[in-house]
């Protein structure tokens, strides 16, 4: 047999097995789905967030009040506002929900509000769930909790048997549902860039992200609620009860909930719950202080993870939006990789004498290396084209010791704001898989006064003591800030570089 023959027959083998495994997760996704379930409609008393926003919405007819949230600890605390004045349901849409400080505080509170009879609903990806398994069995054997998973691996253990259905399996899996919100009784939503995890509350000793929530109350609510109705009951969640075969134990996850609470760790923060005087006021006053008329959620529909529906996914709504631009276009987005059409693009712009700013990582501060090598190989042709890159840097001022975490930053955010009034806040990234892969939302806006707050934030990030400015000397590229000026990947280590230049010649870049 020829080598040629052989590669025909192994091709063909590995297709044939691809083709059973679809088929038979697909017939067990099917008979696992669980019952539709809905959100719970909402009352002007029932609950103490109904009497909150109640009177606020008589006030604000037809309007949404948006507040954003870019401080960690500030984001932290109101999640857990959040959970402890719930009355009714909990949604909880999330990509990551680590099981560290943070979040096991967080799911401590969200046991606490199903205690008291609150409906919680969590829908977790399941790309980073299967370690936490028992813990989330656990939960889902509350009377009030429900868990599910979206698009979820049947192996459980890791192993032969796991890796051979990712590699079967391997176009339907490299999709994951990247969304962010936390939805309390249908009245009150908190949405953004912010998984659940000590470095997206500055509580990690490593290094913490620079994010950006959006705290969302009246109008868009309902179309919050629908979309996470749209997610739970699709044929890509599956609750977890269906994937292993032993009960959870709640009792223990209760145990260990509560002795971690008391722990030294966690005082501080729930010390600064307690104190947060940026949450208390927002609770206590008038609510968010942007009351917008023209806001839209925009979401992926879950069949993205098919690849159905590329019509009505995230960059078709996004990219007219972006070249509406006419006067200036600032972009925030942790993970930046523009591809050839959306370089293209930019410079179009620029050429139509839109001023275009970018800020992403420095490779020093990036957690995912190879992203920033695949972005690498449109860094000059921006600059050239007049694009006015930056790249964060990984410590504001050196690091030192703090009982909130590390100093040392990354940026996470992902916004945009066009010609001072047109706006995004989600999960989405300029990058090929958040365009192609993963599901995003995010939340579109029209307001002067809210596209003022991200054109703040975006000029407080780009400042020299906390980016770079990408310039060019010559045919190099140059990196300064008000101390210096370098003509190599600043502060970056060589194991750093060699991952990010191995990244730039490999042909990965789609699923980057």
């Amino acid at each position: 047999m020829s080598l040629l023959t052989l590669l025909v027959v192994i091709a063909a083998g590995f297709a044939a097995a691809s083709v059973a495994a679809l088929y038979s997760y697909g017939r067990f996704a099917r008979i696992a789905r669980g019952p539709e379930s809905r959100a719970l409609p909402v009352a002007d008393a029932d609950t103490a967030l109904d009497r909150f926003v109640a009177p606020l919405l008589r006030a604000h007819p037809g309007e949404t009040g948006l507040e954003l949230v870019d401080g960690n600890l500030e984001a932290f605390a109101f999640r857990v506002r959040m959970a402890r004045r719930a009355g009714r349901s909990l949604d909880l849409q999330y990509y990551i929900w680590e099981h560290d400080l943070a979040g096991r505080l967080l799911l401590h509170e969200v046991l606490d509000a199903a205690d008291r009879g609150v409906r919680v609903r969590l829908l977790l990806d399941d790309v980073y769930s299967q370690s936490r398994d028992h813990v989330l069995l656990g939960l889902d054997t509350h009377p009030n909790i429900e868990v599910r998973l979206f698009n979820p691996v049947r192996a459980r253990r890791r192993g032969l048997r796991r890796g051979l259905e990712l590699l079967l399996r391997v176009y339907r899996a490299t999709r994951r549902m990247h969304n962010k919100a936390w939805i309390a009784d249908g009245r009150v939503a908190v949405m953004g860039g912010r998984n659940i995890g000590d470095k997206y509350f500055g509580a990690s000793k490593a290094s913490n992200f620079r994010d950006l929530d959006a705290i969302v109350v009246g109008e868009l609510l309902d179309d919050a609620g629908r979309w996470f109705d749209t997610y739970w009951n699709s044929a890509a969640v599956v609750p977890i009860a269906a994937l292993r075969r032993r009960r959870g134990k709640l009792r223990s996850v209760r145990r260990s909930l509560a002795r971690f609470r008391k722990r030294a760790p966690a005082r501080p923060y729930l010390d600064r719950v307690a104190e947060d005087e940026s949450v208390q006021a927002l609770l206590a006053s008038a609510g968010p202080r942007h009351w917008v008329k023209d806001a839209k959620l925009v979401c992926d529909p879950p069949e993205k993870c098919d690849g159905q529906f590329a019509d009505q996914w995230l960059r078709s709504i996004v990219g007219p939006i972006l070249l509406s631009a006419t006067q200036r276009l600032q972009i925030l987005s942790a993970y930046f990789i523009p591809g050839p059409t959306g370089t293209q693009a930019l410079l179009g712009l620029v050429e139509r004498g839109v001023s275009v700013a970018v800020l992403t990582n420095s490779l020093a501060a990036t957690d995912v290396a190879a992203v920033h090598g695949a972005y690498a190989r449109y860094r000059k042709r921006l600059v050239r084209g007049g694009v006015q890159l930056y790249e964060m840097k990984p410590y504001r001022r050196r690091r030192r010791v703090s009982i909130f975490g590390s100093s040392a930053a990354s940026l996470h955010t992902k916004a945009f704001v066009i010609d001072g009034h047109t706006g995004f806040v989600g999960s989405m990234n300029f990058d090929p898989r958040s365009m192609s892969l993963n599901t995003e939302m995010g939340i579109v806006f029209s307001s002067r006064e809210l596209a003022a707050d991200i054109e703040a934030l975006f000029a407080g990030e780009i400042a020299p003591e906390r980016s770079y400015r990408v310039t060019l000397d010559g045919r190099r590229l140059v990196w300064e800030d008000n101390i210096r000026t370098v003509h190599m990947e600043p502060t970056a280590g060589t194991w750093r570089r060699t991952l990010a230049l191995a990244a730039r010649l490999l042909p990965i870049e789609a699923q980057l």
